[in-house]
């Protein structure tokens, strides 16, 4: 690795995807060398050139991200082919060498989206060269800017946190760490006293981070402002905030690895976490136990609303929920088994009942049974749905009722969890009950918190599950099937479509897939529904998992029959923390 001396302390743009097309072309260069040299070459550009993509020819200056290889080249009349899904340089590459060929493809697509260009140079049988251009100091909007209307359109309403921009900008170092970036003013950390009401702000973006501060403050919190996840984590055990207000896109760790980890911790799983993000995901967000969820940009009105609701749900003591079950000696015994002096359980046995009580109590969370005498639980739902106040109550189906697969792909849209009663359901209904009241896990009975640590926090329940992983990189085979055998689990392994079919129904015992989305002849939407297909395995969890983590993608996989989704580079603790949830439901 070289760099040039007179390399700019830092550049403005998205350190994940700058990580994830440089990773590309090195993987790549490894791959097709087999004697020689790969060399990175991180260097300013010359001045006067004119590029394809108008950000590079307006920018103040370019920096160049060069992979250099010794390995087997390409010929000039395929140099465009192997920038397209699929593609590479002869037919005999992907038998010798592996891999699907879409890396190029997606990086391309992402040079685009951070306003840069990729240049390929190549000879067959002396290597190649990729070079990576991106602009030092791209034009950026302003904050909540929006396009002009046409004649006639009133403007809309001011917004904050938008950005006309595909992808958000973020410093990085040359070293691909996160730098220290501009951050708002100071916040009140050090001003903070027992007692205080506090809210930890988890954003990148310093504007949009202050606009944050100063609301808190004007509804008498005091704020706490990082642009890290990691630190995000830390600093939530340290001070323990009333609340925390995350995004989603942080130039270190995701924000669904931050609210993961807040989640499975016992001494942060009961904050409550207002998601405001510029990803589109409530349904998901609300599921793995989110507050709220925003999605930007956001009208300081509705900001202004989101921090009195969680205001009054911090300072509303004891919680309330509502049971819904037509058993009356099951009323009883989920009433026993969740209320305590923190959570103030109603139970009723109709649907009438149940939508009464909705109507004239504040109910924090919902379970409901499926079977009623008067009503269907399925009709209960469009209720709430069609009520505004009740749209953000967290429901719980919890119901001994055999799901289609129709059925349960309508309640997942409606609900935060689906729990079908059996020997071990009455531990479950414990640990989601407390996930969505908040209730915090030190002031619970011992035998309660065996339960939630037991649930949450042990690999235990990993332990000699028997997982089907499917990938066409052999590499990528060999780094999860390491993190899941350090945790008991036994591994099996497929490199396409068709072999993981044959696995599969070789070992129908497998409790969970995790399937790569990208793959040659057979991809793994087609694969999810293929398995979809066959009614012993319509309900085991496939968790998704894929490079190609553009807008939208998650709705496909999910449309396919996928259970989860995750980004590459898979973070192993989000892995984990998805496996423990889907393998025990």
């Amino acid at each position: 690795v070289t760099l040039d001396p007179a390399l700019p302390p830092t550049i403005h743009t998205d350190a994940r995807r700058l990580q994830q097309i440089l990773k590309n072309f090195l993987s790549n260069a490894f791959k097709f060398t087999e004697t020689g040299t790969v060399s990175l070459g991180i260097r300013t550009a010359a001045s006067g050139w004119s590029y394809d993509h108008e950000t590079l020819n307006r920018a103040g200056g370019v920096v160049a991200f060069v992979v250099t290889d010794t390995g087997i080249g390409i010929p000039a009349d395929k140099q465009k082919v192997v920038f397209e899904a699929f593609q590479q340089a002869d037919t005999g590459t992907s038998r010798k060498y592996g891999g699907a060929g879409l890396g190029l493809a997606i990086s391309r697509e992402l040079a685009t989206l951070l306003g840069g260009e990729i240049k390929l140079v190549s000879l067959p049988g002396q290597g190649c060269a990729f070079t990576l251009y991106l602009p030092v100091m791209p034009r950026k909007p302003r904050l909540g800017a929006r396009p002009s209307s046409p004649a006639g359109e009133s403007e809309p309403s001011p917004t904050f946190g938008g950005s006309a921009a595909p992808v958000k900008l973020r410093p990085i170092s040359k070293g691909g760490r996160p730098a220290a970036g501009p951050m708002p003013a100071p916040d009140d950390r050090d001003r903070i006293r027992p007692g205080d009401r506090t809210l930890l702000i988890i954003e990148d973006d310093p504007n949009f981070a202050s606009i944050l501060l100063d609301t808190a403050r004007a509804k008498g919190f005091k704020g706490v402002v990082t642009m890290y996840g990691e630190e995000g984590l830390s600093l939530a055990r340290e001070l323990q905030p009333s609340a925390v207000t995350l995004d989603i896109i942080l130039p270190d760790i995701d924000g669904w690895t931050v609210l993961d980890r807040l989640k499975l911790d016992p001494a942060t799983r009961h904050i409550p976490v207002e998601i405001i993000s510029v990803e589109d995901d409530r349904r998901h967000g609300l599921s793995k136990g989110a507050f709220t969820y925003l999605t930007k940009p956001v009208t300081r009105l509705e900001l202004d609303r989101a921090l009195s609701s969680v205001l009054t749900f911090i300072e509303t003591k004891p919680r309330r929920l509502l049971v819904v079950e037509d058993d009356p000696v099951q009323r009883q015994e989920i009433k026993s088994l969740i209320g305590n002096g923190d959570v103030a359980v109603t139970t009723v046995g109709s649907g009438v009942e149940a939508l009464a009580a909705l109507m004239d109590e504040t109910y924090h969370c919902l379970v409901l049974d499926l079977g009623l005498p008067d009503r269907s639980g399925f009709d209960i739902l469009d209720e709430i749905s069609r009520t505004p106040e009740l749209v953000d109550l967290p429901v719980i189906v919890y119901t001994v009722r055999d799901l289609t697969p129709e059925e349960r792909k309508e309640l997942e849209k409606r609900t935060q969890s689906i729990i079908i009663k059996d020997v071990g359901s009455p531990e479950r209904l414990v640990a989601e009950t407390s996930l969505f009241l908040h209730r915090v896990a030190a002031d619970l009975p011992g035998s309660k918190q065996k339960i939630l640590e037991r649930l949450y926090r042990s690999d235990a329940s990993l332990t000699g599950k028997r997982i089907l992983l499917v990938d066409d990189d052999r590499r990528n085979l060999f780094a999860l099937t390491s993190v899941l055998e350090r945790r008991g689990m036994e591994v099996l392994t497929a490199e396409n479509g068709r072999e993981a079919l044959v696995e599969l129904n070789q070992n129908p015992d497998v409790g969970a897939i995790l399937m790569d989305i990208m793959m040659p002849e057979m991809d793994g939407y087609e694969t999810t529904r293929q398995i979809r297909r066959i009614p012993q395995f319509q309900s085991i969890p496939i968790i998704a998992l894929t490079a190609k983590a553009m807008k939208g993608d998650r709705e496909k996989c999910l449309e396919a029959g996928a259970t989860d989704y995750l980004a590459k580079p898979v973070n192993p603790d989000q892995l984990l923390s998805l496996l423990r949830i889907w393998l025990y439901r």
